[in-house]
This record gives C-alpha cells, structure tokens and sequence, in this order.
C-alpha cells in the first residue's frame, strides 16, 4: 500500500509568507467552560463568580477571564494553523479591547507580519503573526502578536 497522506498537519513556515491572512473558525464560549477553567487555574475571583455582582458592576452577562480568551484562541490556532508544525512560543504582547461573555462566539483572524528561516535551527523559521480574537458580531476582543518557531516543510516527514 502507498503511503498515505497526513491530512490536519498545519502550516510548514514556508508557507506563511509576510501577507498571508486567514481566519479560524468559531467557537462559543459556554457557562461550563467558565467554571472548568477558573476552577483549574484557581481564578475564582468575584468577576467571573458572582452574578449579582457583575450586575452590579453594570455588566449584562457572565465574563470570561481573559487569559481564557487567548487559551481559546491558541486552541483554535493549533486545531487549523499550527497543529504538528509549532515548536515554540517565543514571545507576545496581548491587548485585551473588550469583554467576553458566556454565549459569545470567537474566532481568530491571522496576519502573518514576519517570517524568515531561523538561523539557529535547521529546517525551521521564525513566524510572527498579528491574530485578532473576534466575537460573532465583529467586536475586536484580543489582539496579540506571537512570535513562534515553526517546522519548515524538511521536518514534516511521517
């Protein structure tokens, strides 16, 4: 039998020129995932605890920490772009531009904005995007701009 190809690996370096852009797709954001993830971090503050309190605070909804924004969103990074071919996070800067609620929708939308072969590892390249978290009405929640090492398409064997 002929080998088969390997399909859901992401993007080789090679082919995330200065440019590209792409989006991933949705994801909404449920009550449970909320209590799973402050309770595993220990994020139990009163934020993301108490309704009444939200309310009182003019807030119309349950909130989501934003360190659970941007875990959602690396999660649909790696479901689509970086799956297989990502091998280190490198750096970010992250700015939070509004809330999320239980019940939003996000998705990210992906420009990449460097990428060049890496001069210390062989077969790999540096890729820095601009990813922009985005809730199902268009509102720009997070944008943040990773730099990370990705497997060029030498390393893709298997």
């Amino acid at each position: 039998m002929s080998e088969l190809e390997t399909i859901g690996i992401g993007f080789p370096w090679e082919d995330l020129p200065v440019g590209r852009t792409f989006k991933t797709l949705g994801r909404t954001v449920t009550e449970a995932d909320i209590v799973n993830f402050i309770s595993a971090t220990g994020m139990l503050e009163v934020l993301f605890t108490n309704v009444k309190f939200l309310k009182e605070a003019g807030f119309n909804g349950r909130l989501v920490p934003g360190g659970q924004v941007f875990c959602f969103a690396e999660g649909l990074l790696f479901q689509t772009a970086l799956q297989g071919v990502g091998v280190a996070f490198l750096h970010t800067e992250l700015d939070i531009k509004g809330p999320t609620f239980a019940g939003d929708t996000l998705h990210v939308e992906v420009e990449v904005i460097e990428s060049r072969a890496s001069k210390g590892k062989p077969g790999m390249g540096l890729v820095r995007t601009r990813n922009q978290v985005v809730k199902q009405d268009g509102t720009v929640v997070m944008v943040y701009t990773p730099l990370r090492l990705v497997k060029g398409r030498a390393n893709l064997a298997g």
